[in-house]
């Protein structure tokens, strides 16, 4: 209030002394005299006065006028100017909207619409680090590849946007299922950025597929240097290639090779079963049955498996079914109370037809956890107590529609593989591969009913005229609901 009030005061001042100076300038009369090239110019003070005003105005525009003229020559010879500027913020606006606009596009899945805009947005920001980037996904998604690829290529020639470009290219060849090119495309993203989580584990996928051991153990421990695995994590993983190793060694008869990569890989993971059973059976093949019972034992604690069971079995491969049993005693009693270990149990009771301590071993497990196995095992006990083949054939007819227990299941896609092996044959997965019982049946194939794990060893056959104990039921007719089922021939087996 004060300062609008101060405001007027000099506003009333100024236009009273503008005033008083005028009122003077016309009262006065004296002339000013001006000689300009000879000629001479003789002006009242007032009129001197406002023609010296409009002097001044008349400079100060002819002064604004050749500062235009000089910035539009400017401009159009390319340089910055206020005037570019201008330009260049309102091309800016308009290309940064595309820009939005392409975006949006590309999440709501118009890819067409999203091509376009980027290349409107392109002409004008000129940032082909950004728009080419859109180009690409959006032509990815479009299922253009030939225009996500000249994108992705284009993104190449800029070190800033190499990464990206190579990325981009990497998932294309993935996709088109080109390993090999996929495979030098993931070496080059990984040397320009080692410390990338998802290319290091593409590149050791691709490598495990490839079955470049030595190239993958040196992106898992790149892996555990930055930091992205941990390192139970990473001795695990180090144990499954250095099994798969042991294995290309073995079966190219290099014995000594495989023998250290075997161990080597069970001393890093004493419960990954495979390795566990190399490394016993190496120790058996050099003779050395403590070692294999050591190393058997130690994973049967972690994790009983059939595979084991075998593996020990081998250890002396000759003896007697008592002399089994009583060997196999210890490792029984290391987890009493496990499925596996009264599946294992009942089989060496009946393998020395002790069929009812072979019942007592069973215990409850063919009610409280009914699998293929198990209902199988009881079949061939009661075969063995002298039952009728209706309740033989009872019992197989069950196992046909029961579980088949635990199997190598992967924890990626949920295939079920008969054999272990470092990759899954579906999904080709690292290491995803785990003894658990599958979360969906699917279509389960025809079933070949397993009997007894080979952990008879050599034992002798009986006469021909008796059936042996721990071979399956002769093939007959199995009733379910009634109908007719033919029963496959059972089949040992060491792997599940």
């Amino acid at each position: 209030m004060l300062w609008t009030l101060l405001k007027i005061l000099v506003f009333v001042a100024l236009v009273g002394a503008l005033a008083f100076g005028a009122e003077f300038l016309i009262a006065s009369s004296d002339y000013i005299r001006i000689v300009l090239l000879g000629t001479e110019y003789t002006l009242p003070p007032l009129i001197a006065v406002i023609s010296l005003a409009v002097l001044l105005l008349g400079m100060w525009l002819l002064l604004k006028v050749a500062g235009l003229l000089v910035a539009l020559l400017r401009f159009i010879n390319g340089d910055e100017t206020a005037l570019s500027r201008y330009f260049d913020r309102n091309r800016e606006k308009r290309g940064y909207e595309a820009l939005s606009d392409g975006m949006m596009a590309l999440a709501s899945g118009d890819h067409r619409a999203a091509i376009s805009k980027a290349q409107k947005a392109e002409r004008l920001l000129r940032r082909p680090d950004l728009t080419t980037l859109l180009t690409a996904q959006a032509a990815e998604g479009a299922g253009d590849a030939l225009t996500a690829e000249t994108a992705y290529k284009r993104l190449l020639q800029e070190d800033r946007t190499r990464f990206v470009g190579v990325r981009g290219l990497l998932s294309q060849q993935l996709a088109a299922g080109q390993t090999d090119k996929a495979m030098k495309l993931a070496e080059k993203a990984f040397a320009l950025k080692p410390r990338h989580t998802e290319t290091q584990d593409v590149l050791l996928k691709l490598q495990a597929q490839d079955e470049n051991w030595v190239g993958a153990r040196q992106t898992l421990t790149a892996k555990l240097k930055s930091g992205s695995l941990p390192k139970d994590v990473h001795k695990r993983r180090s144990a499954v290639l250095a099994l798969a190793s042991a294995r290309d060694a073995l079966a190219q008869g290099k014995t000594d090779s495989a023998r250290a990569e075997s161990l080597e890989a069970n001393r890093m993971s004493p419960d990954l079963v495979p390795a566990a059973v190399m490394a016993a059976r190496m120790h058996i093949d050099s003779g050395n049955a403590r070692a294999a019972t050591k190393v058997l034992k130690a994973a049967w604690k972690s994790q009983p498996h059939p595979d084991l069971a075998a593996a020990f079995a081998q250890i002396a491969a000759d003896e007697t079914p008592q002399a089994r049993i009583k060997r196999f005693a210890p490792l029984l009693k290391l987890l009493p109370g496990h499925a596996e270990t009264k599946l294992l149990e009942a089989e060496l009771q009946i393998a020395a037809e002790d069929f009812a301590a072979a019942r007592r071993a069973m215990g409850d497990i063919a009610e409280s956890q009914p699998t293929t196995r198990a209902l199988s095992l009881m079949a061939a006990i009661e075969r063995g107590e002298g039952a009728d083949d209706v309740v033989v054939r009872g019992w197989l007819a069950r196992a046909l529609t029961v579980s088949r227990g635990p199997q190598w299941c992967c924890d990626a896609c949920g295939n079920v593989q008969g054999v272990w092996g470092p990759l899954c044959d579906e999904c080709g997965s690292f290491d995803t591969l785990a003894w658990t019982e599958p979360k969906t049946s699917g279509d389960a194939p025809a079933l070949n009913t397993e009997m007894l794990p080979l952990i008879v060893g050599a034992l002798e056959n009986k006469a021909a005229d008796e059936p042996e104990v721990v071979d399956a039921p002769e093939p007959e007719d199995a009733v379910v609901e009634g109908e007719a089922t033919p029963l496959q021939e059972p089949e040992p087996a060491t792997t599940r």
